[in-house]
């Protein structure tokens, strides 16, 4: 079985204790065979612990917490994460009192934030973006902001939004710019009250070219925006009903092939699945769109 390797972080990856290779952002492959429940060690650079793991048949059916699996076309694409910092010595952040509630943000391991009120008390994992966040009230909720992320929690703990992006508005309604990360360089502003969308605007950044077009298509659909300007005349007529048809698809993939692009759907928590769509173009317009 081709299994692709990627990390968060710069990691020594090592197979049975064997030295595989160094693995980061970009794929780094080998073949495994899970019946025979080879050992391996993600070894990142820095104070940070290993991830380690016996890749066997449970290990597809459900990797362990620091391991998000992809199923992709002939193999799966293994993404190490979250990494536990080795200093287990608690060190506080900051510390607020709002509406009533005490926040104490700190590092232990990883990044935490205790919230405690009338409601009673709770312990929240946050991303490192948010290490040295800022605290806020945002309506009954509250807004932790850090230099390119942001957390909107609820008074009894529950995560709200989580995100990168920029704050541009702060109070009972918020405004945040996303980077959405795609070929055309899109943000996305949008404007929440609550933790609800009220509102959003797309920026490009450029235009598509031919190699980039049917991507765009898919990338406009996820964003939410309106595909029916890369459509033929034919199909226009059915851009409302494309989501439906692609269905809740999370990314898009290109596949480095002309009209060709993976979507990634959720199977469960950790597990995902890509699946393979063509997109024709005709003339400069998309003719066709077929599941692979």
């Amino acid at each position: 079985m081709r299994i692709y390797f990627l990390s968060e972080r710069p990691c020594a990856l090592t197979v049975n204790g064997l030295f595989l290779g160094t693995v980061d952002g970009f794929e780094r492959t080998a073949e495994l065979d899970p019946k025979d429940g080879c050992f391996l060690e993600f070894k990142p650079a820095g104070a940070f612990h290993p991830v380690r793991f016996c890749f066997d048949e449970q290990f597809l059916l459900d990797p362990p917490p620091n391991i998000e699996l992809y199923f992709i076309r002939g193999g799966a694409a293994v993404y190490c994460k979250n990494f536990m910092r080795e200093d287990a010595a608690m060190r506080v952040i900051r510390q607020e009192r709002l509406a009533g509630t005490r926040l104490t943000l700190y590092v232990q391991g990883k990044v935490l934030l205790s919230m405690e009120n009338e409601t009673g008390f709770r312990l929240i994992g946050l991303p490192d973006a948010l290490e040295d966040a800022a605290m806020s009230l945002a309506g009954e909720n509250f807004l932790l902001e850090g230099e390119n992320a942001f957390c909107l929690l609820s008074r009894t703990g529950e995560t709200l939004l989580s995100s990168e992006g920029k704050i541009l508005e702060r109070g009972e309604r918020i405004q945040a710019e996303i980077p959405l990360h795609d070929s055309l360089g899109h943000t996305k502003v949008c404007t929440w009250e609550g933790g609800k969308l009220l509102s959003f605007s797309l920026r490009a950044r450029r235009e598509p070219t031919a190699a980039t077009y049917a991507v765009a298509l898919f990338e406009s659909v996820l964003a939410g925006a309106d595909p029916a300007p890369y459509l033929a005349e034919e199909l226009r007529e059915k851009a409302d009903a494309l989501q439906e048809f692609l269905g809740p698809f999370l990314y898009v993939v290109p596949c480095g092939m002309d009209g060709e692009v993976g979507l990634v759907y959720r199977r469960k928590d950790r597990v995902f699945d890509v699946r393979y769509f063509r997109a024709d173009v005709v003339e400069g317009k998309i003719a066709n769109i077929a599941e692979i």
